[in-house]
């Protein structure tokens, strides 16, 4: 499962799971983002969800930045509060950069999730299984109401801005437009789970390149 990835990834992610294989706190390890939706590359981060023990949950909690900086030479980390995910460690190490996110949660907390795992290793899989079962994952896929009921207030807080003279908060504006309305809503019309902006020339899904048009320059 590991031998597809990069060589920088494919090492980390090998040490990581060596690490928490040895560590008896530990109950799984998961990983998600690219590695299961496909399309991982050189470019990619490395997402892992670290299933612990309830036990020993607090304790990793408040180790985290401790932990993080075992598993190579760590140049920064910092909490997901600013996602809505405090137990998100959001990681980069180097000397060669790579962006790591680590998950803290424990095997109930694995109800409420966007994505089916893959499974690194686990100490007791028929629970893993057991607790996987009792919820399909949800991707958060936003309906036409959804948006009909967003789109026009933005745009209106955009004009403002602009009749102002604001235009770096216009030009803000028009960005978050695209990652939050037009992106997720050619998605939605390709049939695939809305990703905001994200691979969108890759994936081929505006042919006609209308997203260029709302790209703007300060004049």
């Amino acid at each position: 499962m590991l031998n597809t990835l990069p060589d920088l990834h494919r090492s980390f992610a090998e040490q990581l799971k060596l690490k928490l294989q040895s560590d008896s706190r530990i109950h799984s390890l998961l990983a998600g983002g690219s590695f299961i939706h496909g399309g991982f590359d050189q470019y990619s981060d490395l997402d892992f969800v670290v299933v612990v023990d309830p036990l020993y949950y607090d304790e990793i909690m408040a180790q985290r930045m401790a932990f993080a900086g075992t598993l190579g030479h760590l140049l920064h980390a910092f909490t997901g509060e600013h996602v809505g995910e405090p137990r998100l460690l959001i990681c980069l190490f180097g000397p060669e950069l790579l962006h790591v996110d680590l998950k803290f949660i424990t095997l109930d907390m694995l109800t409420q999730r966007v994505e089916e795992p893959a499974v690194l290793f686990t100490r007791d899989n028929d629970a893993l299984e057991r607790q996987l079962a009792k919820f399909s994952a949800h991707w958060p896929d936003m309906t036409p109401e959804w948006f009909e009921s967003r789109a026009w207030i933005w745009l209106h807080y955009a004009v403002v801005k602009l009749g102002r003279g604001e235009l770096f908060e216009a030009m803000g504006m028009l960005s978050f437009f695209r990652e939050q309305v037009l992106g997720p809503m050619l998605f939605r019309r390709a049939n695939l789970p809305q990703r905001g902006v994200r691979r969108i020339e890759a994936l081929g899904i505006d042919p006609d390149g209308l997203l260029t048009s709302t790209l703007a320059t300060h004049d």
